[in-house]
Order: C-alpha cells, then structure tokens, then sequence
C-alpha cells in the first residue's frame, strides 16, 4: 500500500482496536479487509460518505446466553453459548456453529466478519453470522452432546428462523449434532422448515454438503493452476487437518490426479511418502469419523512417518492446504513451504495463514487464496440445500456438484476481476476482498441508514 493511503488504514485500525479490545482474531480479520478495501473505497466516495465500511464491522446483533445440561454421572454443567448476526444486507444471516473450548466472543466474531464476505462471494442471497459454545464434544457421550444441544437450541430458536438466520455446522458440529439441535427446533418451533443446513439426507439434507468444503477448495485451487496453464495433476500436495474439510480435499485431489502426502490434529501428522490413496483415505475416514481415533493410528498401520507435536509445513510439496484451525500456518512455515518450492497455498480452514505468512508467500511469488475465496463451496452447498428446502425437493449428486463447480469457478473471476495486477497475475486477497465488500457495500446504500 502506498505512502497516501497507509495514513487511512492505520487511524480505522485504531479506531477499531479502542472499540473492540481484547479481540485479537476479529482485528486480524479486519485489518486483513481494511488493507484491501479502503484503497478502494478512496477511489468510490460514495462508500467513504455513508462510512460503510465502518458500520460492516459492527455486527447487528450478538447474543451471548447461559448454557446449562446434566452430564452421565448427574452433576449440572454450564457452558457459555453465542451467536453473532453480523450483516443482513444480501439475506438472511447464515454461518455455522462452534463447539469448541477455545470459543471465545471474537474468533466468533472473526468467523461472522468473514463469512460475511465469503457468502457475498458465493452471489447467493445469504447474510454473514457465526455462533457456537465453548463445549467441547471430544469424549463426551451421546447423551450428554444430546441434553447440551437440546438446552443450547432452547436458547437459540427465539432469535433464529429460515428468513432470519439459518445456522450450519463447523467444528464440533457434524452430523450428530445436527441432528439433536435440528430435533430440538422442530419441537419448541412446531415447524419442519430449512432451518438448519449439514442435515442429514433423511431429513432436508443436501447431497454433497459435507464434501462440499473439501471439493471446493480443490476446484477453486483448479482455477488458479488452469490460469496459469498448469494443472494439479502428478503434484504433491501437503494438507493439514484430518476433519470433514481436510478428507474431501485429500479426495478430490487423489480424483484430479494429485499425490496427498500428509494429515494431522491436534496431536501431530503423518506423512506418508507413497501418498494417500483411497483405502488409505477410508481408514481415515473410519479412524476419524467413527472410531473418533488420533491420527498416529495411520502411521502405526501403515509404517510412515509420524511427527508428534509438529505441523505438516516442513514436507516438501508443490501445493500446500491448511484444512485445520486459525493462525496454523506462520511465517517460519511459509519460509520452510517457499524453500522447498511450494508453488501454491490455498486455504481451507478460516484464516488459517498469519498475516506475516501471508505477505512472504506473496512476496515470493507463491498464489495465495484466503478462504473467504477458496473455502466458500461449504457455505454455497449450505444455500444450495436452502434452496432444495424452500422447493420441497432433492437435487441429485450431479446437480449439487455441478451447481457447485460454477460457483467456484465464478468466485475465481470475481477474484480474478478485483485483483489482477499489471503484469497480468492476481492478487486473491484483494481481489477477494473487493468482490465480497462490493455487492454487501451496495446492498447497504440502497437500504438506507439501517
């Protein structure tokens, strides 16, 4: 950013610290925003007159709620629950739940800040919101996440509604608990709507929604190499994470040909030289989402390499996917990434690159896409499955996947329009942030002062 526009930058982020302090996740996403956007706005002044962009990082409504439940062993617990309405301006609010220990107000409101750009990418009608608990279902049984999401719904169902805000899953929110909190809403609410998404197919799930994270990031990383004549096909690939986004990513790469090396958690990753096929990627799977197990189990059966307490950055690749959690990827990794010729950093998670890892891969020719771009086919299966729902009906496989495709690929022309450089590459952070500030920016002007 030049020496005219940095002074511009530098007093909102002020502005914003003093009025949301202690809230370090929510800052980085913004100045990640800010960066990009008040150049922009500098050149559009009808945006800097109706000072949108500081009215889109208030949030519209916040709900903070008590969040009590009995446990196997009959001792009352409590937990602190949330959800953040951040910008109703394109639709309905919509963003996932998070339960998760480390759930405090702002990476929710990070969560929300983003989403909010990550659904106007999508062109779908669908506002920006996040909420979520700091409950943690890891080694809970089921009854116990039941009477928790039973008694975390009872709170949220007032301020929810299919036209209001319809949440999804994220971390700690599968299809378990889904399926309580959806059963839940349906008894206090005396209604069988869309209310939920990531439901289970028997009852208005979508074909393809839990894919759909996973199998969009791989499209949206398809974009990039095709723009540049290439493709990921024979290419190494290093992903992070071994949830729901991670093993759809690490499928569709095995499908577009590329070679998965490595998955992890939370207490280290394997990394497997001969590359992860689909029988491994099944094991995973059952490893993962069934037997709820520690991925070190994969390296015992199959004889790899397995790195307790590491991240998966220091293997050599030509393309690198952090699928896990905020802030994994720091600028010691972009330097181990860029040393050994990684080429390509897509992210799949939420903010999972620092701002510092950020500006070495770009400054050493690396293509960088922020999730708001390349994770978005989570939440656009999330409308797509709005849609099915408000129609009465179920699209097959092809429909939802092909729908899907086009999305992604639309949100690559966005990036592509906003960020393209003189020299002809693109710039995915500003591009990004530009397509999603634009359509939420415009929508704002027309509804007035509201």
């Amino acid at each position: 950013m030049n020496s005219i526009k940095e002074p511009a930058t530098r007093s909102f982020m002020e502005m914003v610290e003093r009025r949301n302090p202690a809230q370090p996740e929510f800052l980085q996403a913004v100045h990640e925003v800010a960066m990009a956007v008040i150049p922009f706005m500098e050149e559009h002044p009808e945006y800097v007159k109706a000072n949108i962009l500081e009215r889109m990082i208030e949030a519209e409504r916040i709900m903070i709620f008590r969040v009590p439940w009995v446990d196997d062993e009959g001792n009352y617990r409590v937990n602190r629950g949330y959800r953040v309405q951040m910008n109703s301006a394109i639709g309905p609010y919509k963003g996932g739940l998070r339960f998760h220990p480390n759930v405090t107000l702002s990476i929710l409101k990070f969560l929300a800040f983003e989403q909010v750009f990550k659904n106007s990418l999508t062109t779908l009608p669908m506002g920006g919101g996040k909420g979520g608990a700091d409950f943690d279902p890891k080694g809970k049984s089921d009854k116990e996440v039941m009477r928790f999401c039973q008694s975390y719904m009872t709170e949220l169902f007032r301020h929810i509604g299919k036209d209001t805000d319809i949440p999804a899953g994220d971390i700690g929110v599968g299809a378990r608990e889904i399926g309580y909190l959806f059963g839940q809403y349906k008894r206090l609410a005396n209604q069988f709507n869309g209310i939920l998404t990531g439901k289970g197919y028997a009852y208005g799930g979508s074909l393809i929604r839990p894919e759909a994270t996973g199998y969009g990031l791989l499209y949206f990383v398809d974009e990039m190499l095709k723009k540049n004549g290439d493709s990921i096909k024979n290419k190494k690939v290093v992903i992070s994470g071994s949830g729901n986004v991670a093993q759809y990513a690490i499928e569709k790469t095995i499908a577009f040909g590329g070679i998965p090396l490595t998955a992890s958690d939370s207490d280290g990753f394997i990394y497997d030289p001969d590359g992860i096929d689909t029988e491994k990627l099944a094991y995973i799977m059952h490893l993962k989402n069934v037997e709820r197990g520690r991925i070190s189990a994969y390296a015992e059966k199959y004889g790899c390499p397995y790195y307790a307490g590491e991240k998966p950055w220091k293997i050599p690749c030509d393309v690198a996917l952090p699928c896990a959690v905020q802030n994994e990827l720091d600028e010691k990794d972009a330097r181990l990434l860029v040393r050994n010729g990684c080429t390509l950093v897509a992210e799949g998670a939420n903010m999972p690159t620092t701002p510092a890892a950020i500006s070495y891969l770009q400054a050493n020719g690396v293509l960088y896409a922020p999730g708001k771009a390349s994770n978005a086919g989570g939440v656009a299966a999330s409308g797509l499955e709005m849609s099915q729902n408000s129609l009465r009906l179920y699209w097959t496989r092809e429909e939802v996947e092909n729908r899907l495709k086009v999305i992604m690929h639309n949100i690559h022309e966005q990036c592509k329009k906003f960020g393209r450089k003189e020299d002809g590459t693109i710039d995915y952070v500003k591009g990004a942030n530009i397509a999603g500030f634009v359509r939420v920016a415009d929508a704002m002007l027309a509804e007035g002062h509201v």
